[in-house]
């Protein structure tokens, strides 16, 4: 089984409005589906899709992106865009010295602009990491799931990328905040050959645990940590 391709779902209230935000930010085609609103991404870089849901927010989410920056000005320049769009500032405890910019996203979803001088994220692209919160068991359990090797293991902290480059996957270590509800950030998994139930005896033989079948025929699972994601029927 040749591991698929991985795309973030995000839980919205408007997932069009939601949607149409990160096209503008990311500067991607919109493509909608039966169920949702998805933004592929190009060169490596993840895939986003934002489907409808009226659970409300409830804490800082488990998972956000990082977009780099190629100098200060560029930096402002994504910061004054994403407020333009209806982004906002956001305090989440940042140090003044730190160099990112913490912003929040029209339906409250938190994302950084980062410093351009960050050298783990140089030659990523423009969506440069999505960051977890999450052990290094997990890192370790995506890293088998996708095949993509670990760039990072130091101190609990890990991450991985696509042997392609793109877009990093990283999960900060302890402590690691307690799961309240469902997630409103989930990995989404397409089997590269369509096989799903194999897909899902692979995922389960790596430490995953089957849930339930959705109505639209995807398995829902949960990584080691708990968090659910989903593997598709096609």
């Amino acid at each position: 089984m040749l591991p698929g391709l991985l795309t973030i779902t995000f839980d919205a209230h408007d997932p069009a409005r939601l949607a149409q935000f990160w096209a503008d930010m990311l500067g991607r085609e919109i493509v909608k589906d039966a169920d949702g609103v998805g933004l592929p991404g190009p060169d490596g870089q993840l895939g986003l899709r934002f489907v409808p849901s009226r659970a409300e927010k409830v804490g800082l989410n488990r998972v956000h992106l990082h977009l780099t920056s190629v100098s200060q000005d560029d930096q402002q320049h994504t910061v004054a865009r994403a407020l333009q769009l209806g982004a906002g500032h956001l305090d989440v405890g940042q140090r003044p010295e730190e160099g990112h910019i913490v912003l929040a996203d029209p339906e409250g979803n938190e994302f950084c602009v980062i410093e351009p001088d960050n050298a783990f994220l140089a030659g990523c692209g423009f969506l440069g990491e999505l960051a977890c919160d999450g052990t290094r068991e997990v890192g370790l359990f995506w890293s088998e799931a996708l095949g993509w090797p670990l760039v990072w293991d130091q101190d609990q902290e890990t991450a991985i990328q696509s042997p392609h480059g793109g877009t990093k996957v990283a999960w900060g270590g302890p402590p690691v905040a307690p799961i309240k509800g469902r997630n409103r950030q989930r990995f989404v998994l397409t089997p590269a050959d369509g096989d799903q139930q194999s897909e899902v005896d692979r995922l389960v033989s790596l430490g995953a645990t089957r849930l339930e079948s959705g109505a639209d025929g995807a398995v829902v699972l949960a990584d080691p940590d708990g968090n659910e994601f989903c593997v598709t029927a096609t």
